[in-house]
């Protein structure tokens, strides 16, 4: 009997703050604004929640703020840099622009053919961009009806990440396709995944000059886009109890430190280096998996949301036991500020 449906199980053993007024059913993404402590998460019950976060000491709370719908399940979402905007994309196939600051209405800013999974705003280019399961990449400029630019890829979208001028697509078929965003029109390179199972998560490295994914099967690989760093090149398991194997979901570098955190659907999430190849910290096991995490802007408040995400299938889901989460976490120094590994000159 797996951990998920036992009723005395610890949803937060890792004493973190928990947020007020959570979904009703499970997050998809959370996204904090890039100016300030506020919080955006989307959910399966086809809404956009906000949240303002306050810190006081060691004390967190959250007030809930504002919420907007969608008319289906929403899968992603991301902020304009200057903190007015929230976007957010899912199943009715349509990206929402939400003037929240201001209190505006959303309208629909992009759309496409089948449900939209990512959604990034490129502020070098003023641009956002949306990759959907119709298995095109769209450029939009928001105050235009039509995109900008359409990118066919080669699968569906699973995942994507943007660092100017970085940006990493993963779709179906293990695929992975860089673009250099100077040149948005072309790819820059197709890699394939260097983990034998499907993709779940991309993140660019703080400097551009790799990538780490995330799949399916406890699995993270470390990649640099440079020939001559192949060597640099590694993979590592996690998220796994012993023959159990789980879905590494999440992939967020500290805005500071530039170390990243791991979450998976084992309900753990970890602190890792990549530069000195070790882990700098594993947290208690939440009782049910974490679908998404994410780092305030000044890396100083983790939130990650502990709800089912299916991984197990419907005969897993319990609904009288299954209760959305979200957490903030405050990292101390030790677990996300990176060292050299023990007993190394600190040679990288």
């Amino acid at each position: 009997m797996s951990t998920f449906g036992a009723a005395a199980a610890n949803h937060n053993p890792n004493k973190s703050f928990e947020v007020l007024q959570p979904p009703s059913d499970s997050v998809s993404s959370l996204s904090f604004s890039p100016k300030a402590n506020i919080l955006v998460a989307t959910s399966w019950d086809n809404q956009v929640r906000c949240w303002e976060i306050s810190r006081n000491g060691t004390a967190v709370a959250s007030t809930p703020k504002a919420s907007i719908t969608h008319d289906q399940p929403v899968l992603c979402s991301t902020w304009k840099d200057d903190g007015t905007t929230v976007f957010s994309g899912g199943c009715d196939k349509q990206v929402k622009m939400w003037p929240l600051l201001s209190g505006g209405q959303p309208m629909t800013v992009a759309m496409h053919d089948a449900p939209i999974k990512e959604v990034a705003w490129i502020p070098e280019m003023n641009l956002l961009v949306t990759g959907s399961w119709d298995k095109t990449l769209k450029y939009w400029d928001t105050r235009q009806p039509n995109p900008v630019h359409t990118q066919q890829l080669p699968d569906r979208c699973y995942a994507l990440t943007v660092k100017y001028p970085l940006m990493v697509v993963g779709t179906a078929d293990r695929n992975l396709i860089v673009f250099n965003l100077q040149n948005p029109q072309t790819e820059y390179k197709r890699v394939v995944s260097p983990l034998k199972y499907q993709t779940r998560c991309v993140a660019a490295f703080p400097d551009q000059q790799g990538f780490l994914v995330g799949s399916i099967e406890g699995r993270v690989g470390v990649h640099h886009l440079d020939d001559g760093q192949q060597n640099k090149n590694f993979t590592f398991k996690c998220h796994r109890d012993g023959s159990e194997i789980y879905s590494v979901n999440s992939l967020n570098f500290h805005p500071i430190h530039h170390t990243f955190a791991t979450a998976g659907s084992d309900g753990a999430f970890n602190f890792w280096d990549k530069d000195s190849k070790q882990r700098l910290k594993a947290m208690s096991r939440c009782s049910q998996p974490i679908p998404c995490s994410t780092f305030n802007n000044d890396g100083s408040i983790f939130a990650y949301s502990v709800c089912y995400d299916w991984s197990k299938g419907a005969e897993n889901h319990n609904p009288s036991t299954a209760k959305t989460y979200i957490f903030l976490h405050l990292p101390q120094e030790s677990e996300v500020k990176g060292k050299p590994r023990v007993g190394t000159s600190g040679r990288k």
